[in-house]
Parts: structure tokens; sequence; C-alpha cells
């Protein structure tokens, strides 16, 4: 099996030298970087060390090889594609594993599916620098399956989701709404916890209220109680919000959450729930499907 990389970034090179490592030996890649100076010896150098060997177009990796990686910013993935289709030839795999969003990676699949290749969406769930080429990846797409079977041998964890292309993005990318905004709620928060002098108190206190149950109740709890006490939730927000302004913190989170709050508000959820507190978030989510 000979495998290919479109872009050679940290992906490709923390990919690509996990698999050389593991008994890949014929591995090419294609980083448009490689010819231009500032950045020329540093896709070198990587590929080097990886073991691996650098070809001057994306259509010379096509052509060497039976499974293709796009490994280049979700902005690019859909020309990428387009690059790529002319030169596709049945049977081989493309694996896009950009942060493209899902209507991306479903118009890239469409245009490797007319070339009669397949087509894997690929959504990297974990550190590459910590966990290399073993990164969990979730898969999607009419391709998935194969590219378990030939790189599952050389490592790489990989699992299926659907044979729907974006269904794999659409899982991480929403992920990352909780994740990066938990990250950034908490820089809000503890800012402001410093400034006031009250960081142990508040820590121990949030650390009580989300560790007192198991994470699904917790979230239960949450969203229906929001949703059923916006209105008082909003009111409180605000003076949250005064508070931040007046000891220099930037409230950018405070404001999202007053946003959604009046939104939840806007649903009549109270109303509805003749304002009794429903049990399950999927009572407050009814609404909400496409």
């Amino acid at each position: 099996m000979k495998l290919g990389f479109i872009g050679f970034g940290e992906v490709g090179f923390e990919l690509g030298r996990g698999l050389r490592q593991s008994g890949l030996t014929d591995i090419f890649a294609f980083d448009p970087l490689l010819d231009v100076e500032r950045f020329g010896g540093l896709v070198r150098s990587r590929a080097e060390e990886a073991g691996v060997t650098l070809l001057q177009s994306p259509a010379a990796v096509i052509r060497q090889v039976d499974v293709i990686i796009t490994a280049v910013p979700g902005s690019q993935a859909v020309s990428a594609a387009q690059t790529a289709a002319p030169v596709l030839a049945p049977g081989q795999i493309y694996a896009d594993v950009s942060t493209s969003t899902a209507v991306g990676k479903k118009k890239a699949a469409q245009l490797v599916e007319q070339a009669g290749a397949r087509f894997v969406d690929g959504a990297m769930m974990g550190g590459l620098s910590m966990q290399h080429h073993k990164v969990p990846t979730l898969l999607s797409g009419s391709g998935s399956d194969e590219l378990i079977r030939l790189l599952t041998p050389f490592g790489m964890v990989l699992t299926r989701v659907s044979d729907t292309p974006g269904d794999a993005i659409a899982i991480k990318l929403v992920r990352s709404i909780a994740m990066k905004g938990l990250a950034a709620l908490a820089a809000e928060t503890l800012e402001a916890a410093v400034k006031l002098g009250v960081s142990d108190e508040v820590l121990h206190s949030v650390a009580d209220t989300l560790t007192a149950a198991p994470f699904k109740d917790t979230l239960d709890w949450l969203v229906t109680a929001s949703a059923v006490h916006a209105t008082r939730q909003v009111h409180e927000m605000n003076d949250v919000l005064a508070m931040l302004t007046e000891i220099g913190v930037e409230p950018a989170m405070t404001r999202g959450t007053i946003q959604r709050l009046q939104w939840l508000e806007s649903q009549k959820f109270k109303d509805r729930f003749q304002g009794k507190k429903p049990k399950e978030w999927q009572d407050v989510a009814t609404d909400w499907q496409s």
C-alpha cells in the first residue's frame, strides 16, 4: 500500500512519521510551501525526519499512491479536491482530514466520487503532538471501511461514524463549541475571580456543582433549568455584565450567555411546561430538529 499527503504541515508530518515508524514504507507528499524560501527548509527537514518522499505537485503524488490524505486548511479543502479530481483513478481513496465544514466535505466528496474514487471525511479528535498517528479519528463517507482496513494495521485509531460525508467533521466542530467555549468561559471566570480576590471560593463552588452528579444528570439540570427560568437568569447575568464592566473584565462570554438565555426566553418554555422544570434536555430540544 502506498500513501500520499496533499499538504505536509504538522498533520502530515505527525501521521507520516508515525506510519513510517510502524512499517509503512512508501509515503509521498506535496506541500505548496516547499518552494517558498521562508518555509521550504522546514518542509524538507520534516520530510527527511519522517522518511517521506516529497514530490512537486499534487498530481505527482496522486499518480503514485493508493490512498491520498489531504491535510490542508479547511478553507482550501474544496479547491484541493477540485485540483485532485481530474487525476484520481477508480479505486483510490481520498481522505480529507481538514477542518472544513460539513458542507465543504460534501462538496469535496461529490468531486472525488464523480472521478470514481472513494471519499473519506476524517476528523481527528485528539492532540497530534501527544498521540501522533494514533490520534483517535472519526471517519464518514464511502471509503471509510477500506481506509480502516488499510491503516489500522499500522496503528491508526479509526472509527467509522456513517457513510455520509460531513458527519465526522460535524461531530468534531460541534464538540468544539463546548470544549473551546469552556476554555473561553473559564478564562473569563478566572479573570474576574482573581481581580475580586475570590478565586479559591469560586473554583470550589463550581467544582462542587459540576461533580455532584453524573454528566448527563448535570446537563439535564442545566438546560432544563435555564429553559424554564431564563427570564430570571437574564436579569442575573445583566448584573454580572455590570460587575465585569466595573472591574475592567471584557465580558464576551457573559454577553453571549445573555443572548442565548434571551433566545430561550423567547421560546416560552416556562409557559409550555406550566412553570415546571422538565426531566431531560431532550424535552427542551424537541423543536430544535432540522
